[in-house]
């Protein structure tokens, strides 16, 4: 038995209370779900910006009647503080995922992005530090490695920032560093790489690129491919993310807190790669389906090239160990993907 598959077996006799951010979206509504059906207390808080309530209407139904009472909802923003205080009062652990993701939005509008982020961000150590809870696991990003050549990334070496949204991202992890020195409050951050799974969004202009694609592909639409398609990215499931965060929050190694964590797998997948295996996929359910070849346009501004991380700082202090390869999670996700996109 693996130290998560325990600790998931611990949490079935054992409820604590956790608050999760940003709980209507995607990876909040994971967690959600994950918490809940181990019979864990959460509370959730969301503004809508980016989340929805069918986020949450699907978790309802893939949990039991008894299960879906140990969620309470705050409709409220990390903005506010006093919200912050109120989600935090009582809570063990936090999860706290709210934020204004998209490298191109934050370029749009950087002040919106700096507002919810950072702002955001130090409401909610604030908050989280005054009630004293346990732990306190935040969505950091592999943004923060900017433009530092070197490959597989390792959290200790990091470039120049390469968009607001990444000067937001690194701006938490010296905020968390701060605290930790200024208060004894010690919170781990973890650095995305390129999640996806199910409940993630196809729709608007920042929309992740997998359900993106296997939106249009379903619709016979184009799909863009910015630059040559031989940009690559350590695509990572969502399982994989919700493992993370919750050996994070009930992490007993003695270094293991105060700390940066990789999530992802060690692994490189090409757009031109991954455009071919969600077409594969795709032509597994439906093999009526004519799906051209993608139309190649311009890079993107503040994207890097190449990213690959080193996972060898989770494992060795979290227990991290992921479950499940790119091509793994596409299969588990695109049953979810076809079903709940055919008809959008």
């Amino acid at each position: 038995m693996t130290k998560y598959e325990q600790i998931l077996t611990d949490l079935k006799s054992n409820s604590h209370t956790w608050l999760v951010t940003g709980v209507a979206g995607f990876i909040g509504s994971n967690l959600l779900e994950t918490l809940l059906k181990h019979n864990q207390k959460v509370i959730g808080l969301d503004n809508f910006a980016t989340g929805h309530q069918y986020n949450l209407d699907k978790v309802q139904a893939l949990v039991s009647a008894d299960q879906w009472q140990g969620f309470s909802f705050i409709n409220g923003d990390i903005r506010v503080l006093e919200d912050c205080k109120k989600a935090c009062s009582g809570v063990d652990y936090v999860l706290h995922q709210a934020a204004l993701g998209s490298v191109p939005r934050s370029i749009e509008d950087p002040i919106s992005t700096n507002q919810t982020n950072t702002d955001g961000f130090l409401n909610m150590l604030v908050a989280a530090r005054d009630a004293e809870v346990k732990g306190f696991v935040y969505a950091a990003s592999s943004s923060t490695y900017g433009d530092h050549p070197d490959l597989p990334k390792q959290e200790d070496k990091i470039g120049n920032p390469l968009s607001p949204y990444a000067v937001t991202k690194l701006v938490n992890e010296l905020y968390a560093r701060v605290f930790a020195r200024t208060y004894g409050f010690k919170t781990i951050g973890l650095r995305y790489f390129n999640i996806f799974g199910y409940r993630q969004d196809p729709n608007g202009a920042y929309a992740a690129v997998i359900p993106k694609w296997v939106s249009a592909m379903l619709h016979n639409e184009t799909v863009y491919i910015n630059g040559d398609g031989e940009t690559s990215r350590d695509f990572c499931f969502i399982d994989n993310t919700v493992q993370a965060n919750i050996l994070s929050a009930m992490a007993d190694h003695p270094d293991a807190r105060d700390q940066v964590y990789n999530v992802a797998l060690n692994d490189q997948t090409s757009l031109n790669e991954l455009f071919n295996a969600i077409r594969k996929e795709l032509l597994v359910r439906k093999p009526e389906l004519e799906i051209p070849d993608p139309v190649y346009r311009d890079f993107r501004a503040g994207d890097v090239r190449h990213s690959r991380a080193d996972i060898s700082k989770a494992k060795e202090l979290l227990g991290f160990e992921p479950q499940y390869k790119i091509d793994e999670g596409l299969k588990l996700s695109m049953d979810w993907y076809v079903d709940d996109l055919s008809d959008g």
